[in-house]
């Protein structure tokens, strides 16, 4: 017998809802990843696709986990707040790298660097 047995039907519903909209986001930011044609647009698709994809999942186990101890559990959170900081930074950090290098190879395709950068 398995934990996820002792659920409530609106429980189980609202759980097993929550986690296929998050495969759901995550599924489409791997399409955007295959689909698009160069880094700059692919960097994009993946990260907002996981990003919201891992929110919807993590509501989904704090809802299943409130349920069964029968108070909120909250401290989950803790990885939705450590996404949302590392993933515009990852992000930044991926995109510079990827500018500089580019400029550096000469090409055309990206804007040149300001004065003050």
């Amino acid at each position: 017998m398995s934990h996820l047995d002792a659920l409530p039907p609106w429980a189980a519903i609202t759980v097993a809802v929550l986690v296929l909209l998050g495969a759901l986001c995550a599924f489409v930011g791997s399409l955007g990843l295959l689909r698009l044609k160069n880094f700059y647009q692919r960097v994009h698709a993946p990260t907002l696709g996981t990003t919201l994809g891992t929110f919807f999942m993590l509501a989904g186990s704090i809802t299943c986990f409130s349920v069964q101890h029968g108070r909120p559990i909250f401290y989950e959170i803790l990885i939705g707040v450590f996404l949302t900081l590392t993933t515009p930074i990852t992000l930044m950090l991926l995109v510079r790298a990827a500018l500089y290098r580019d400029r550096e190879e000469g090409s055309t395709d990206v804007p040149q660097a300001s004065p003050h950068e």
